[in-house]
């Protein structure tokens, strides 16, 4: 006899699959999408109050494979978060998630992600981060580390941009780093952004098989789990579950209270880490940097920082479910209005 699974909302997991991959056998991204599957069956989001965007490349592919009941925008190359904010502020009763790349959101989108940022959207930013543009045969993106190799080519010479530091700097309120092989910790991160109230940023390192995947590249397989700094090992506790329920970590630990009344309990690993301070993350980064490793875990959460819905004082009814007469105003408040302009 099989006994099924169901979450909070008494679904199953199938209700949040996708199509089947069409990618490269073995790719970072089809992780991603499975992590981001199992995450949002376990916070028991409705698929359908789910709204996926993505832009171009290998990484904007994969809403296909993924929430297949969820509303969906690919939108044109580097201008996912202009598309996503419209549809954001005239729909905020959806949860918004964005998957991109590290050329989508490094390269020609470097402008609208920073304006999102600034803006404090509230939605998932996922960067699916293999350091090379898989569709047009591997070149090096501009998230590559200085010295890196592919298969085949010379080592990238140029400096690369750093999108967790950026987004830190930026004043963005919730900043992680992963990697794809890292399946808990991700598990966790990303449940924890869907909770998340403002723009979250995560950064996964998902190595290419097909261009990148030797010792040589520093987003490599082997690389990665062997230049891996772990800030802390993660639970996630949702609202909906007593905390005595989920594995209680052994050291130190403390907990991130979200949005929603979810908890991220997070267990020092390496040093004392505080995820409160910009200049504590910033440090983190650059020392990984310094070591040629990643450092991964949460860096950055400032609960308090205004949204894009906050600062424009948006009403609490969604703009898309405003009755006529609400969204319209009347012939009378319209002469009051040119009457000022005549006076």
């Amino acid at each position: 006899m099989t006994v099924l699974k169901l979450n909070v909302l008494d679904l199953e997991k199938s209700e949040y699959t996708g199509g089947k991959s069409s990618l490269c056998p073995g790719c970072g991204h089809d992780q991603i999408s499975n992590v981001i599957i199992q995450a949002a069956w376990e916070n028991g989001i409705e698929p359908e109050k789910i709204a996926k965007m993505s832009g171009i490349g290998c990484s904007s592919k994969t809403p296909a494979y993924f929430l297949g009941k969820s509303h969906g925008f690919n939108t044109v190359h580097g201008r996912m978060p202009s598309v996503t904010t419209g549809a954001n502020v005239v729909n905020k009763g959806l949860s918004f998630l964005a998957v991109s790349g590290d050329g989508d959101t490094a390269s020609i989108g470097i402008g609208q992600f920073i304006h999102a940022i600034r803006r404090n959207l509230d939605m998932v930013y996922i960067i699916e981060n293999n350091g090379v543009y898989g569709l047009t045969k591997g070149q090096y993106s501009a998230t590559v580390e200085r010295g890196s190799k592919k298969k085949k080519g010379s080592p990238n010479q140029q400096a690369p941009i750093d999108l967790c530091a950026m987004a830190i700097n930026l004043g963005c309120s919730f900043v992680a780093r992963s990697f794809s092989g890292s399946k808990k910790q991700l598990t966790s991160l990303v449940r924890a952004a869907m909770s998340h109230r403002g723009m979250a940023v995560i950064d996964v390192i998902s190595p290419c098989v097909t261009f990148a995947n030797n010792d040589e590249s520093y987003k490599s397989y082997n690389y990665v789990k062997e230049n891996d700094e772990v800030l802390h090992i993660l639970d996630y506790i949702p609202h909906f579950s007593p905390i005595d329920e989920v594995d209680v970590p052994e050291g130190e630990y403390r907990e991130v209270n979200l949005f929603d009344g979810s908890t991220l309990r997070l267990e020092t690993v390496a040093s004392e880490h505080n995820y409160t301070d910009a200049v504590s993350a910033l440090s983190a980064i650059h020392e990984a940097e310094v070591s040629e490793s990643h450092v991964t875990g949460l860096l950055y959460y400032d609960p308090d920082v205004p949204t894009a819905t906050d600062s424009l004082g948006l009403c609490e009814t969604p703009l898309v479910d405003l009755p006529e007469e609400m969204q319209r105003p009347s012939e009378e408040s319209l002469e009051k209005v040119n009457e000022g302009f005549r006076s």
